[in-house]
């Protein structure tokens, strides 16, 4: 059975929020496979943006090592920006069109094999729209 950690971006830990994944309050983490989602763990958000630049460069590498430490492996959003392209070299991406965290992490779990198969793509992997 595969086991993933996958970070759902949030800013009250039951909702998504509508901004960039990026812009999340805290990132959720759970460990989930096929039957079970078990919560990890909340982690803050300390990153730091520069206002003038959008899509910065070091925000994303400061997002990225602070869910890498976590050993994190996929990542869930309503929305993501134009760092998109930067992330999805180190996560699987995963578009939501659900409100609640709940909901995400349900569609996780129904399809963790399509999940799994995206990260084993490596850099060359594409976001999943669910």
């Amino acid at each position: 059975m595969k086991k993933i950690k996958v970070a759902f971006a949030t800013d009250d830990g039951k909702t998504f929020m509508g901004r960039h994944f990026g812009d999340a309050e805290q990132y959720y983490i759970y460990e989930i496979d096929n039957d079970n989602a078990e919560f990890i763990k909340k982690i803050n958000n300390t990153t730091e943006e520069e206002e003038e630049i959008h899509a910065d460069p070091k925000k994303a590498k400061g997002i990225s090592n602070l869910l890498l430490n976590e050993n994190v492996s996929v990542v869930v959003s309503k929305i993501f920006g134009p760092n998109i392209k930067r992330i999805r070299k180190k996560f699987v991406c995963i578009l939501i069109k659900d409100e609640e965290i709940e909901e995400g992490i349900n569609k996780v779990c129904a399809n963790i094999e399509k999940i799994y198969n995206e990260w084993e793509k490596g850099e060359e992997r594409q976001h999943l729209s669910f």
